[in-house]
């Protein structure tokens, strides 16, 4: 009579045991980056709203050869309606620069009140303009606080 060894088949509980860990640990490290992820992506609202009014006042200042004071010279709404992420757009402008503020809601990223981030251009000598981010507000910006680094748009972030 011969017997044969009979295979083992399947998995023991250890090793499932194992991979639920792993696949715990991985969970653990992906879920801060991915809420992470989800609120930079809701701040490209005010990423959008700011490029817009960007070109509306670089068009602006090829057209007239100046900047103006307020927004709406270059007819940019500044009131934002329905919006989770964004609260306004504040414009200011000394006339050889301007700022645009997007003011955004803080509870985006779990903070409290609002936050600042802005595009700033300088005037060149041949009629362009030269439009740099600045993570957070200055003096003239009515927000709180400044949006956190890592939330930014990758071109403010340093």
């Amino acid at each position: 009579m011969k017997f044969e060894k009979k295979t083992q088949q399947g998995f023991t509980l250890i090793e499932l045991m194992i991979v639920i860990a792993i696949v715990g640990i991985l969970a653990a490290i992906a879920l801060p980056a991915y809420q992470d992820y989800i609120t930079r992506s809701k701040l490209s609202e005010a990423t959008a709203a700011l490029a817009e009014a960007k070109t509306t006042v670089a068009e602006y200042y090829a057209a007239n050869g100046r900047l103006s004071a307020t927004a709406s010279t270059y007819g940019i709404n500044t009131a934002v309606r329905n919006s989770e992420v964004l609260s306004n757009l504040h414009v200011y402008s000394d006339g050889d620069e301007v700022s645009i503020y997007a003011l955004v809601y803080a509870s985006t990223w779990n903070g409290t009140g609002t936050a600042s981030f802005a595009l700033s251009g300088d005037t060149n000598a041949d009629g362009t303009i030269t439009w740099a981010c600045v993570p957070g507000g200055t003096t003239n910006s009515t927000a709180d606080d400044e949006v956190p680094p890592k939330y930014l748009p990758a071109n403010c972030r340093g």
